[in-house]
């Protein structure tokens, strides 16, 4: 009898302990059930937090940053090279940029010492004239217009310890960038004061350089046109200290009613 009490006891307690721990646990998991979002937030992504609030700045940098991103990419390239380019950084360089059609180097009378390649597709109709202050080692561009088209050259000095001793340039056909855009037909580059380079976008090229550049871009970095009943959302995007426009129709005008410049 007293092994029968024993075992009753122990079984009683069992249940009691049981019971017990099956209540705190349910306790603890409601709790944690109402409170893990506060401790430990379950990941979410807002998409619509990177879209612009506009339509048309929307559908611009759709276009033009896979476009400006790889001539941004050459422009490094070319600005952190200060000596006497050698045979690896010319491998790696076409490497990089398989889009780059020519390259030149200069003494510091602006004599080619080296071009690659040696007799290039488009010649070299008149001086190129690259301006820039002495000492100063910023990315110069140049435009060269020819009957094959346009041919843009980025050059910076470069230097035998302090001494100027020439120019790096790299050249390549504006145009060619526009094929890394998802729509090339809707993107344009203005070259302000020289040209208008599309791949078949349906523009009026000649009203778009009359536009007062100059003016614009004193003031404003972005912003919409209008030309030819047509309006235009714009962003323009410096190579070196040289600013190039890049822009495409509208989908909306009056979203960005406020930054019209009408001519």
């Amino acid at each position: 009898m007293k092994y029968i009490s024993l075992m009753l006891l122990a079984t009683l307690f069992l249940l009691t302990g049981c019971g017990a721990w099956n209540s705190t646990t349910k306790y603890a998991k409601e709790s944690w059930d109402t409170t893990k979002d506060y401790v430990d937030p379950p990941p979410q992504i807002d998409t619509d937090s990177y879209k612009f609030e506009s339509p048309n700045q929307e559908k611009l940098a759709q276009l033009f940053t896979p476009v400006d991103g790889p001539l941004t990419s050459l422009s490094r390239f070319v600005e952190n090279t200060d000596t006497l380019p050698q045979v690896d950084w010319l491998d790696l360089l076409l490497a990089r940029f398989p889009w780059v059609h020519r390259v030149i180097v200069t003494d510091e009378e602006g004599t080619i010492i080296f071009m690659q390649p040696a007799i290039p597709i488009k010649k070299i109709d008149k001086k190129l004239v690259f301006e820039g202050v002495w000492r100063d080692v910023r990315l110069m561009s140049v435009v060269e217009y020819s009957d094959l088209g346009p041919e843009l050259y980025v050059a910076r000095p470069y230097f035998q310890d302090t001494d100027f001793r020439g120019l790096i340039g790299v050249g390549f056909d504006p145009r060619t960038l526009l094929s890394f855009c998802p729509k090339p037909e809707e993107l344009i580059i203005i070259h302000p004061g020289g040209g208008v380079w599309s791949r078949g976008a349906d523009v009026d090229k000649e009203a778009l350089l009359a536009l007062p550049w100059d003016k614009v871009l004193k003031s404003d970095v972005q912003g919409q046109i209008e030309v030819g009943g047509k309006y235009y959302t714009w962003l323009t995007r410096y190579v070196g200290k040289d600013q190039y426009v890049y822009a495409t129709e509208s989908v909306d005008p009056n979203a960005d009613a406020e930054s019209w410049w009408s001519f």
